[in-house]
């Protein structure tokens, strides 16, 4: 069932290419709407008025360009399931489709998880779209990101080529790493068809450490923490109340637990709320949703003029703002990091990431939007 539905994808890529049409990638749709990014909502055929640009430049006898073409959607939800998985290994190897929700279930019964802790939005999501997104969860600095994770893929290229990059073991030093490079690429530079990644197991105990703290304390004590050996997996600063997760054996966690002091507590159900953005501060209507910033910068980075949230130990803030966006920019480098919308994808209009589509899509066929915006 599996390697029929990657044929198709294989002869839509193809078909949209000698036909003239792009291609956005539609997913869970858990994604949709954030940020005008590649997972959007299924059911979507033709931008309105892009299909009549197309016909009216083949007339003057012009070649449309990329965002003149008409757009369908591109569904790779069913591609699904489970295809080679060795808890002895920590590895697992699955369709792209597959809903994040079964992979976590199926890891835990081996008392195994997804180190990157992807989000789960809505309680959706796919294990392709989180290696497209990049999106990390709360342990980022102590875990690892996706992009540490992944070994291996399988996708499509523009040229409806099936590529594998990578492999299903922790040391590969077969060509380029290029498996990872589809990290982060929101599906522009092909269709993601099945990834292998690496796992870890869960730990023995988990315990919250809650104590009440400015925030410019809280980076203090986050700087220090950083250079000591505690089993920390997590730091989230908000409102006046520092939040820290320990995970690891449990002598070790009890003992930093004691060491860190506030209140401390073995219900970690907040993080989950954290990971997924469930939290109030993300909870926001239409009209506000484009005053939500993500800011990754350095951790000891100054706080901007209001609060916000903090965690990644300092390095990623969440900033509800009414500045215009140069402002909130100018924070940003200012900070030595940069500034996304919440949900966006990253700014792919860059000269890197041009000649990179260039070499996987040159026709611009897979979510050129992204490109456009």
């Amino acid at each position: 069932m599996g390697d029929g539905i990657a044929a198709q994808l294989v002869e839509a890529v193809r078909t949209a290419g000698a036909e003239g049409r792009t291609l956005r990638i539609v997913g869970a749709g858990s994604k949709a709407g954030l940020g005008g990014g590649p997972l959007g909502s299924v059911g979507f055929a033709e931008c309105p008025g892009q299909g009549e640009q197309a016909r009216q430049a083949a007339a003057g006898g012009g070649r449309p360009t990329a965002s003149a073409l008409p757009v369908e959607a591109l569904p790779v939800a069913e591609h699904a399931g489970v295809i080679d998985y060795r808890p002895e290994e920590l590895v697992l190897t699955a369709r792209c489709g597959t809903a994040l929700k079964d992979v976590n279930a199926l890891l835990q019964q081996h008392r195994q998880h997804l180190p990157f802790e992807p989000p789960l939005l809505g309680g959706g999501g796919t294990l392709g779209g989180a290696v497209a997104t990049g999106w990390s969860g709360p342990g980022r600095p102590w875990r690892g990101s996706v992009r540490d994770a992944v070994l291996g893929v399988e996708m499509i290229n523009g040229f409806g080529q099936r590529l594998r990059f990578g492999g299903q073991v922790m040391k590969n030093v077969a060509g380029y790493d290029l498996s990872r490079l589809q990290v982060g690429a929101w599906g522009s530079l092909g269709v993601l068809l099945s990834v292998s990644v690496r796992l870890a197991p869960q730990p023995y105990a988990e315990k919250n450490c809650r104590l009440e703290c400015m925030a410019g304390d809280a980076l203090d004590w986050m700087r220090t923490w950083a250079r000591t050996f505690a089993p920390i997996s997590g730091t989230w600063h908000q409102d006046g109340v520092l939040n820290v997760r320990l995970s690891g054996p449990e002598r070790a966690v009890g003992a930093a637990a004691e060491c860190i002091g506030g209140e401390i507590s073995s219900d970690v159900r907040g993080w989950a709320e954290l990971r997924n953005r469930a939290l109030p501060c993300f909870q926001e209507s239409p009209a506000d949703a484009a005053k939500l910033w993500r800011i990754d910068c350095a951790p000891a980075a100054q706080l901007p003029p209001k609060p916000c949230l903090i965690e990644w130990a300092g390095a990623r803030r969440w900033w509800r703002t009414d500045l215009p966006p140069d402002a909130v920019h100018a924070y940003a480098a200012q900070a030595g990091g940069v500034a996304v919308r919440a949900g966006a994808a990253p700014n792919f209009n860059n000269p890197a990431a041009a000649r990179l589509k260039q070499a996987f899509d040159p026709k611009r066929l897979l979510n050129s939007h992204l490109f456009a915006a």
